[in-house]
């Protein structure tokens, strides 16, 4: 087998002061120095990472991160420093923290006909922003689509998430999921719950396939996983990963019962009890005509429209039209009412506590 080899070339004017900085401080190993009576280049290698120090090099200096479990046992407790030949080296903790920003509160109406663009992401996914402000980082919501069927390009992959939820609006996706067993088909009005750190899979996808996928916080790291395969064994379903359980919800197992917005019925995934109460998942329906002023108190109260039209009116707000593939966000404490709703609305609402309170405003 042909030996190959990536090295990173870093210039320098002094060698032999870079050395000792190489090997003591940083802990690389020398694998190379050459020529014998006077070196120009050496080679050091370790912590996944292969660098020529060359004397003369063109290359303007660099900076080396270097990541551990803990920092301050790394380089004497430095975690900022410069090499002789001008290297900067960012010593860093290996685990990106999840930071939860606190939620700036506001106002969202996010309309299918604003054409609002739509962003290629990962594995060539096609990503519509439904809250452009994320309240101030604390959540994103995405409709994405895949529009031509057929394999996905994805690869095993897990996300530094507080919440996440691919609720399937139109067509289908096989996906794989660390300890759940085999592929599954995701259907449409199906969803799932990835809890955090859940290794999985986009596998194949039906044409024209749409989702909705909810993140908190908005910005979160996503990891690709090249040692695991999926699926792998034996399957354990009651797994917790930081104390949330993966959920399938099936839309043809569910009970339809009373919601909390009169006037209207859902069906609850039970995901409120699966992340113990970190977050909550309807689906929702008209049941009546008769519709009350509400407000809540609810950190994140977010809404799609799946089917049908309606009006939300707000207390010191035009009222507004909504029709398929619109969004919208209630703040707590603001009266909104839905009017003028058909008979074949359909909405998924998602909230963050799971259960609050909503009062009727009289």
């Amino acid at each position: 087998m042909t030996t190959t080899h990536a090295e990173i070339r870093i210039p320098t004017s002094d060698l032999r002061a870079d050395i000792p900085f190489f090997t003591r401080t940083l802990n690389l190993r020398m694998d190379m120095i050459y020529p014998a009576d006077d070196p120009q280049v050496a080679v050091f290698s370790g912590h996944g990472v292969r660098l020529r120090i060359e004397t003369g090099a063109s290359e303007a200096p660099v900076t080396l991160r270097i990541l551990c479990d803990d920092p301050s046992s790394f380089a004497g407790g430095n975690v900022d420093l410069v090499a002789p030949n001008g290297t900067k080296v960012e010593i860093r903790t290996a685990h990106t923290p999840m930071v939860m920003p606190e939620t700036q509160h506001s106002f969202v109406v996010r309309r299918l006909s604003d054409q609002a663009p739509w962003v290629i992401g990962r594995a060539g996914m096609h990503y519509r922003d439904l809250i452009p402000d994320r309240l101030g980082g604390s959540i994103i919501a995405s409709h994405i689509r895949i529009p031509d069927g057929g394999p996905v390009p994805d690869m095993v992959h897990y996300h530094t998430v507080g919440f996440q939820l691919i609720f399937c609006y139109r067509g289908w996706v096989d996906l794989v999921y660390e300890d759940q067993g085999e592929p599954f088909r995701l259907k449409a009005g199906n969803c799932v719950i990835q809890p955090p750190e859940i290794r999985h899979k986009v596998i194949y996808a039906s044409d024209n396939i749409e989702v909705i996928e909810i993140g908190v916080p908005a910005e979160h790291v996503t990891t690709i996983d090249h040692d695991m395969t999926l699926p792998n064994g034996p399957a354990d379903p009651a797994r917790k990963f930081q104390g949330q359980s993966f959920v399938h919800h099936k839309a043809d197992a569910a009970q339809w019962s009373s919601f909390r917005l009169p006037g209207f019925v859902s069906r609850d995934t039970e995901i409120a009890d699966h992340t113990a109460n970190v977050a909550g998942v309807h689906v929702v329906r008209p049941n009546s005509g008769v519709t009350e002023w509400t407000h809540h108190r609810c950190d994140i109260l977010f809404t799609f429209v799946m089917e049908g039209r309606m009006v939300l009116e707000g207390s010191d707000r035009d009222p507004v039209e909504l029709a398929p593939g619109d969004a919208f966000v209630i703040p707590p404490g603001m009266a909104t009412r839905y009017r003028a709703v058909d008979d074949d609305l359909e909405l998924l609402e998602v909230s963050l506590p799971g259960v609050f309170e909503t009062i009727l405003s009289r």
